[in-house]
């Protein structure tokens, strides 16, 4: 597995796009959203190329000779991975060093990456112990690992939008999403003092607890409808949520109800050609890229199609 490597300024402690409003760039950055890549690597890049594929944006990233995707904009945009790089597909360790590369190659809280349910389980494996996956079989420097990048910035919870705020599952209250982040670095801080100390295991459980809002399940089997924002079900979202980009619950297209949008179209396409795509919101309008049947790449805006 990569590393992330820190920052230029040593910070990635970013919660919104208005954080970023200062940056060189006049334009303000359009946020692209991927998530629930599950180490489909070869789905991720071609979702991630078909950005540049339309007449309606410049690429996010190009790749190099080896087929590895670089940043290839500035600040022009914000890449949210919005949760769950890891598990189910072969590629896990490909995925995670796609995030940290990108993330050493743009501008500094430029991409996000956010905890998603599996991630989880790599900050409390002790809580849910998922021998069958890839995040079930990796050692305690890997958590470690996660901890510290926790603590930089280049892990969190939840970013805001222009109009939409982000997380891996969502929620039907609002977000605060500093406090929220803040949160994780705490409990990040917290788990590296643990082990450190040989109460790495109690501790663990100790944090779920102490922060539902991010960690709890709604149930033993999780997902259920009082679930934090890394496991609760789209199908529990009320029409009347929060303005919220989620991932988490399997679509086979790019889905809204109510005022919740969710991205997660990876997994369900596998098998076929075409299907994977992201979501992208300007500060004048939220869309979808995705690639096509025939391998070509088509964008639409939810106010085209409204």
């Amino acid at each position: 597995m990569g590393s992330p490597t820190a920052a230029t300024d040593g910070s990635c402690h970013v919660d919104s796009v208005a954080d970023l409003r200062n940056s060189a760039s006049e334009a303000p950055p359009t946020i692209v959203q991927i998530s629930d890549i599950h180490g489909y690597l070869e789905s991720a890049r071609s979702a991630l190329l078909a950005v540049g594929e339309v007449d309606e944006f410049d690429p996010i990233v190009e790749a190099d000779d080896q087929g590895r995707l670089h940043w290839a904009c500035g600040d022009e945009y914000v890449l949210v991975f919005n949760g769950d790089m890891v598990d189910r597909g072969p590629a896990s360790d490909e995925c995670l060093d796609l995030v940290w590369r990108l993330q050493s190659e743009a501008p500094p809280g430029h991409v996000r990456y956010h905890l998603g349910n599996h991630e989880m389980a790599l900050l409390v494996p002790d809580v849910l112990h998922w021998p069958h996956w890839y995040v079930g079989n990796q050692p305690p420097s890997v958590s470690r690992m996660y901890y510290n990048a926790i603590r930089e910035g280049r892990v969190s919870v939840a970013f805001e939008g222009y109009e939409h705020t982000y997380a891996h599952a969502g929620s039907n209250d609002p977000i605060d999403v500093s406090s929220l982040n803040q949160s994780l670095q705490d409990a990040a801080q917290k788990l590296l003092v643990a082990m450190n100390d040989g109460e790495w295991a109690q501790v663990q459980q100790e944090l779920v607890d102490q922060y539902p809002t991010v960690f709890g399940t709604g149930g033993t089997s999780g997902r259920g409808p009082g679930a934090g924002v890394l496991w609760l079900d789209y199908q529990y979202l009320s029409d009347d949520a929060p303005q919220q980009i989620v991932g988490h619950t399997r679509q086979r297209k790019p889905t809204r109800d109510g005022n919740v949008i969710c991205g997660n179209v990876i997994r369900k396409n596998q098998g076929s050609i075409g299907g994977e795509g992201v979501i992208v919101e300007t500060p004048d309008d939220v869309g979808v890229v995705v690639r096509k049947e025939d391998e070509s790449a088509s964008c639409t805006f939810f106010s085209e199609v409204e």
